[in-house]
């Protein structure tokens, strides 16, 4: 029976990483096609960005190269500006049309 420092010495495979990340994604993309609420896609759309988040630490890590945490930590800063612009938006849509069903919105005029 292996000891409690074997076990935490023992690596998870990149391969899970890389299954995670997938899923993630796939369940991002949905919901970004699926749904028809602004809040629920401008979400799934971050969760994109994790997914390919998780993968560039992961291979970041099995490399042993900093260039993923540096690639992550873009990604994170471009969907923070990404969010705050987001929001003000859909706040203004919501405002002026007070409604965030996406198929009510997509009109131009007022």
């Amino acid at each position: 029976m292996p000891d409690l420092a074997q076990l935490l010495a023992a690596e998870v495979p990149l391969s899970w990483y890389l299954i995670l990340s997938v899923i993630l994604f796939v369940i991002g993309a949905a919901g970004f096609l699926i749904r028809r609420n602004i809040i629920t896609v401008f979400m799934c759309i971050e969760l994109m960005l994790n997914a390919v988040n998780l993968s560039f630490i992961a291979f970041s890590h099995k490399l042993k190269m900093v260039d993923g945490h540096i690639y992550s930590f873009f990604v994170m800063v471009v969907a923070a500006a990404e969010a705050a612009v987001g929001l003000a938006i859909i706040l203004t849509v919501f405002k002026n049309r007070e409604t965030l069903e996406i198929d009510e919105v997509s009109s131009l005029k007022l």
